[in-house]
């Protein structure tokens, strides 16, 4: 077993709940309450709703939640189905230095398999740290072909991982989890996000469901290769996999404290536009400016954002991943929550007019500014000759700007009110912050679906 790996799987099993700092224990709650958020939202969507009469039993065993569904199901349904609704609105948490979404692939496995063997919130929390760290650290270290989406891709490790913590797995079985769910990574396409085909959204959730099933397939006696990680992450699905990335500052550097919190309901390359559009309806003396008086908007952007053109999006998706629907419809309703990336918005045909007047080029001195900026310069010129200019170089809720708790509670009450009230969305987001002192997680998720 190469080095790195033996340090990776020495540190996972080594490491508790007390090893943990105060701000990666926080930061892990505030994980937990956006994930529990967005999968509570994003299950009712209809497609979700669909999936869920078509696969869940009334006889199913009662092991795990579905959020924002008010059921229990069995365990690997459970993964499969969070991780799905977590993706939808585009609102779950992500990581810019591994270029993904690491936490909904791993919050689904984790309360499913927590829920299934009842263990406490300091076992889920470590574990979240845990799978969160080695699924980012894998995001780092290679570069996923650019032809392929990453959700899919090695959250599936991550969700492995944070499963064989829960289990207790010593050293030769967490190997085995890894080189086992290393294999079971999709062959995402990138397409699928662009042309808002919606099977882009169950990525996230096959994750979920097979970090589970890696599980079964160790217990049962199924083996991988010796070195998984690199052969997939190093020659399948990238061809890039720096091993030293796997180990920098392990232990002291934790990815989950590096993570950035969304608000824009839409792909985060949309989000530097919108911050910029929202510097300058907030300089003007009325707050937003009247759709009909604008006679073009220029976006200038990087590389990756400036693929985000598309003026006319067939469907809620592919206008999440438009920058000229994100800025009509910013513009036309004064917002980007989850409204303004509606079916009814996305066919709205005074927002679709005003995305045929939205311009999105590429600026190579922007696009030189990545990784570590993902700017965006903004133009908007009035049908009275004024011109109206902004620029951002950090996104809102990135670690450099980052979202204020107080921020993020209106996230979550935004999004779980509507559905649980307000009276039980307080219950769940006490116990989640308050979760070392919970012994076995279904005090927290009975107050979302009740046990029998």
């Amino acid at each position: 077993m190469p080095d790195y790996l033996d340090t990776i799987i020495s540190y996972i099993c080594q490491n508790t709940f007390d090893d943990l700092s105060q701000d990666v224990i926080l930061r892990a709650k505030e994980v937990l309450s956006d994930s529990l958020g967005v999968i509570a939202a994003g299950s009712q969507e209809e497609e979700v709703k669909g999936l869920i009469g078509r696969i869940v039993r009334p006889g199913d065993p009662q092991m795990a939640t579905l959020i924002g569904a008010g059921l229990r199901t069995e365990s690997l349904k459970a993964g499969l189905i969070n991780g799905t609704a977590g993706t939808f609105l585009e609102l779950d948490e992500g990581n810019q230095f591994a270029r993904g979404h690491p936490g909904i692939h791993i919050v689904p496995a984790v309360l499913a398999v927590a829920e299934e063997k009842r263990l406490s919130g300091k076992e889920v929390l470590n574990a979240l740290v845990l799978g969160y760290e080695v699924g980012a650290r894998i995001g780092i270290a290679c570069k996923i072909r650019m032809s392929m989406h990453p959700h899919g891709t090695w959250g599936t490790v991550g969700a492995a991982v944070a499963v064989g913590k829960l289990l207790g797995y010593n050293e030769r079985a967490m190997k085995e989890i890894i080189n086992v769910s290393s294999s079971l990574s999709l062959s995402t396409s990138r397409k699928t996000m662009l042309e808002g085909g919606t099977v882009r959204n169950v990525y996230s959730g096959v994750s979920g469901l097979m970090g589970i099933l890696a599980w079964h397939l160790v217990e049962s006696g199924f083996t991988g290769e010796r070195d998984g990680l690199s052969t997939v992450f190093g020659s399948v699905v990238s061809e890039t996999f720096v091993l030293e990335k796997m180990t920098e500052k392990l232990g002291e550097r934790f990815e989950i404290a590096r993570n950035y919190f969304k608000r824009h309901a839409c792909c985060r390359y949309n989000h530097a536009t919108l911050d910029a559009i929202n510097t300058i309806t907030a300089k003007l003396p009325e707050g937003r400016i009247q759709p009909e008086d604008i006679a073009k908007v220029e976006v200038m952007t990087y590389s990756l954002a400036a693929q985000l053109c598309d003026q006319n999006p067939r469907n809620m998706l592919a206008g999440k991943f438009s920058i000229p629907f994100a800025v009509a419809t910013s513009l036309v309703h004064g917002d980007t929550g989850i409204s303004s990336f509606s079916e009814q918005a996305v066919n709205d045909p005074n927002i679709r007019a005003l995305a045929q007047r939205v311009e999105v080029v590429e600026a190579p001195e922007l696009t030189a500014m990545m990784p570590a900026r993902r700017p965006s310069r903004v133009r908007i010129t009035l049908k009275d000759g004024r011109e109206l200019d902004a620029e951002s170089f950090v996104n809102k809720g990135d670690l450099e700007d980052p979202y204020t708790s107080e921020e993020l509670q209106e996230k979550y009450y935004g999004l779980t009110d509507p559905i649980w009230g307000h009276e039980t969305a307080e219950k769940v987001h006490a116990k989640v912050m308050a979760l070392e002192d919970v012994g076995d997680i279904n005090e927290m998720t009975a107050l979302m679906a009740p046990l029998e």
